[in-house]
């Protein structure tokens, strides 16, 4: 069984329709039909237009209402009885009453009561309009002003007076409030924004369309009909909603659109929330109940569902025990369905089971290889503290800032992040280049002595008997040559064989339906074509190889066994070598054997020398290179976030001021100084690093120069350190040159209230409750992606809530979704929460059952609010003289 939405929404209202008669009446006019054909034709017109309530407003009559009702019953559409009625002042109104009023009574106190002649019912009665809009209130009715701007209204007619009676609280308009800046200079755009002096009201009219009806298609017209929200359709809801307008009433043509993600149902099989399955809304949706009766659960259990793991430390734990004590015991099983922007509206399901991943489905269930970060990858969710969580680490500050920054920055970022990739292997290259060279060096300088003592044999006569040892030594280095340039076409041809083509992506399956398949099915000869001819010519090649393999190992035998007999030889030469300093002929020949061996060996490695100190040279003018792109993507970057954030800071104008150091965060220069196992060096003598002004790729410059150039800077570098630090070994160096700079973020909040004038106060020095304010004011800012926080005003400041951030989520809320656990009534009240669902927990077990889920213009979830959130009913009762229930 499919879970329904409980919660509000904006239903179609036809406020000002005729009945059959009026035309004839009072238009003079005949649409030719019997009352049970205009009835029928008025409803078909509704469905498809999707129009759910009806207002019925004859003059000075009723009777035909009740013919309305039993068409519009069987089709779910709720019909309001009432009348037009024209004041003393000659401004009319239209009167609407609940839609099981009594007809009878009605038309009593429409002509008794109010005075209206059914003989003449267009002309005004005795009443003035503060009396009439008095009377219909008692009655329990609702009037607005009709056709404000026309010659019976009460703007055309200057009537500000009327205007500003707080009895009134709608005025119908012709069209879209727009329109009206071209009548009357704008005069009536004015009045109804609430900005022309003599008509200003304290609390603004709220503005409908709800033209005159005289026919069923005039229904069909977008000012025929407007947009109020309600959780039901029905009359008690719809007087409510004019106590909000700004939130619950649109004309059509401004109609809400809702393009951002959402969490659209939420179920859980097993565990303690176990039956849940509750329809979120688009925009605003607020769990509330008792402590410990389900709410951070909840929450917690769409983080799970999604993967998503807290920030902190503490959430971390939190959050664990939460999943293993409400989800682990059962194995219980997490259903999400998700709407994803950033798959352009498509709807996913994401289950979790407790102990395995996330699954995605599609509509068609079939697995997607989507992860929940890829269908909301900007999704936000905050359990209890983590949001006073961010205010005290900066990382997460500049992460949360980086929401906004990052399109600005993406290109920079990635450029940056590829520049330190290229730094760093190159940083590994010259490292291992100069070990190399060192190791090649050792060798070079052991030369002139190993010459030294070869012409000290040279005296002794040996030269010439022992001419042959280097030819021998020249011989083997280059038989191995040989060997290796073998060895390597050997394998260059298995791996050309690796990459040869395959037409198997080309399969007959793979074409099938295509409607150029043959065209494909060519070129898949032609792949198989030149697949069979390159493995023909590898074939050849291989045996060649081999073959090549083959005649060298003979050939190296016989190499081996010549330069054996050879050095047999050589030892019946040493024999006849005489004695000298101790040693006998044989050793005197293998000493100058091996020093000329080592000659033959080493004198190669003068060129190789060479040629390694000219590829280091390369690598060294490559990093330079690379520095230099460094520091001027890093200059394009600053001018990029600063842009960026000048235009986040016009967003947040009279809440927040925010400013950016670039690279102003020198702390992990601090930190990698202090990892270099500085000898005698501790943090206090390396605090300058904090204030000075050089860049990591500057500061390895000047170390590079010694000791001297330290102490010539203005840092107060004292001497040890700048012994300690000339020390660095230059892998260190080439370290601190790619070290990346965090930016330092400040945030400051204007903590003046109402009016007052801006007073800023930057983030440290703030209460708890407004460092967490100042936080949510970033989070409320454009994401397409949901926000969830659990219980916000346990951190956050009460004033701030009513003043600043209930205000700012109303508007909020239109273009994104957000789902709150709270106790704090002005989050679901003032907020004006779409779904409100309150949890019951009953025997171990946790719910929100259907006839506990509404907005707050259901009796029922009045009820529950008044006895759950903060404060308890007294502290309702004075909000509700407030709202207005």
């Amino acid at each position: 069984m499919t879970a329904t939405y409980t919660g509000a929404k904006f239903w179609k209202c036809a406020l000002q329709v005729n009945p059959y008669r009026y035309a004839e009446t009072y238009r003079r006019q005949s649409h030719g039909l019997s009352e049970e054909a205009y009835n029928q034709q008025l409803i078909d017109t509704c469905l498809e237009e999707g129009i759910k309530i009806l207002g019925i407003a004859d003059h000075g009559s009723v009777e035909d209402v009740e013919a309305i009702r039993r068409a519009a019953e069987p089709h779910g559409i709720v019909v309001f009885p009432g009348f037009e009625i024209a004041s003393s002042e000659q401004a009319h109104f239209v009167c609407l009453f609940p839609e099981d009023m009594d007809l009878r009574d009605l038309h009593g106190q429409m002509t008794v009561g109010l005075g209206i002649n059914t003989q003449n019912p267009e002309a005004p009665v005795h009443k003035a309009a503060q009396e009439i809009l008095q009377k219909v209130k008692g009655l329990g009715g609702f009037a607005f002003a009709a056709h404000a701007t026309n010659d019976d209204g009460v703007l055309k007619q200057r009537l500000h007076n009327v205007w500003r009676l707080s009895e009134l609280t709608a005025a119908q308009i012709p069209g879209p409030a727009e329109s009206l800046k071209k009548t009357e200079s704008g005069f009536f755009y004015k009045v109804v924004r609430n900005k022309d002096e003599n008509y200003k009201r304290e609390k603004p009219l709220a503005v409908i369309n709800a033209r005159d009806i005289e026919a069923p298609e005039t229904l069909r017209h977008p000012s025929a009909s407007c947009l109020v929200k309600m959780t039901k359709p029905c009359f008690a809801s719809f007087k409510q909603a004019f106590l909000d307008p700004d939130s619950r009433i649109r004309l059509n043509s401004d109609a809400p659109q809702h393009y951002a993600s959402s969490i659209e149902r939420i179920k859980v099989v097993g565990g303690y929330l176990d039956g849940l399955d509750i329809v979120l809304a688009d925009h605003l949706n607020a769990v509330i109940g008792g402590r410990g009766s389900g709410k951070s659960t909840l929450i917690e259990c769409i983080r799970f569902a999604l993967s998503i793991q807290p920030l902190g430390r503490s959430a971390q734990k939190q959050h664990k025990a939460t999943i293993e004590e409400n989800l682990g015991k059962e194995k219980a099983q997490v259903f999400l369905t998700v709407r994803s922007s950033t798959m352009h509206g498509r709807r996913f399901t994401v289950s979790r089971r407790h102990g395995d991943n996330s699954v995605v489905k599609d509509e068609s269930g079939t697995i997607v290889p989507f992860t929940p970060s890829e269908l909301l990858p900007r999704f936000e969710c905050f359990g209890q503290n983590e949001i006073y969580e961010i205010t005290q680490e900066a990382n997460d500050q500049r992460r949360l800032l980086a929401r906004f920054l990052q399109s600005s920055d993406s290109d920079h970022e990635a450029r940056l992040t590829g520049i330190r990739k290229e730094l760093a292997e190159i940083r590994q290259s010259i490292i291992k280049a100069n070990q190399q060279q060192a190791e090649i060096e050792a060798d070079v300088e052991q030369l002139p002595k190993l010459e030294a003592k070869a012409e000290h044999y040279k005296s002794l006569g040996l030269e010439e008997k022992l001419k042959i040892v280097p030819l021998l030594e020249k011989e083997q280095q280059l038989s191995t040559k040989a060997k290796e340039d073998i060895s390597r076409i050997c394998d260059a041809i298995e791996y050309a064989r690796e990459g040869l083509p395959d037409s198997t992506f080309l399969s007959d399956n793979a074409l099938a339906n295509l409607p150029d398949a043959c065209i494909l099915r060519q070129q898949r000869a032609t792949l198989d074509k030149l697949r069979a001819s390159v493995e023909r010519l590898l074939e050849e090649a291989i045996n060649s190889a081999r073959l090549a393999q083959g005649e060298h190992q003979a050939l190296e035998t016989q190499l081996l066994e010549k330069v054996q007999q050879q050095e047999a030889d050589l030892e019946k030469h040493f024999k006849q070598i005489p004695e000298s300093q101790g040693k006998s002929g044989r050793e005197i020949g293998n000493d100058y054997k091996s020093i000329l061996q080592a000659i033959e060996r080493i004198q190669p490695k003068q060129t190789k020398l060479q040629q390694r100190q000219a590829h280091l040279d390369a690598l060294w003018s490559e990093r330079q290179r690379l520095l230099a792109e460094l520091g001027d993507t890093l200059s394009e970057r600053a001018s990029t976030l600063k842009q960026a954030l000048k235009r986040l800071q016009r967003k947040l104008k009279g809440k927040l001021r925010l400013d950016m150091k670039v690279e102003g965060d020198r702390k992990p220069l601090l930190d990698f100084l202090k990892n270099c196992n500085l000898e005698g060096i501790g943090e206090k003598r390396l605090a300058w690093v904090l204030e000075c002004d050089a860049s990591p790729v500057r500061l390895a410059n000047i170390i590079r120069k010694g000791r001297d150039s330290l102490l010539e800077q203005d840092w107060g570098v004292v001497p040890t350190a700048a012994d300690a630090l000339a020390r660095l070994p230059e892998s260190k160096l080439l370290e601190l040159e790619e070290l990346s700079l965090p930016d330092h973020v400040t945030i400051e909040l204007n903590v003046a209230h109402d009016d007052a004038q801006e007073q800023y106060k930057p983030l440290e020095r703030l209460s708890t409750g407004q460092q967490c304010t100042a936080i949510l004011h970033l989070l409320l800012l454009d994401n397409q992606d949901p926000l969830i926080l659990d219980q916000p005003e346990d951190n956050l400041d009460n004033a701030f809530i009513a003043e600043r951030i209930v205000a700012e989520l109303r508007k909020a809320k239109l273009d994104r979704q957000f789902l709150f656990a709270t106790h704090n009534a002005n989050i679901p009240v003032f907020g004006d929460a779409e779904w409100i669902g309150v949890f019951a927990a009953d025997d171990g077990q946790a719910t929100i059952p259907e006839q506990h889920q509404g907005a707050i213009d259901l009796p029922e979830i009045q009820r529950l609010s008044a006895d759950i959130l903060e404060g308890g009913r007294d502290a309702f009762d004075q909000r509700r003289l407030k709202y207005g229930f």
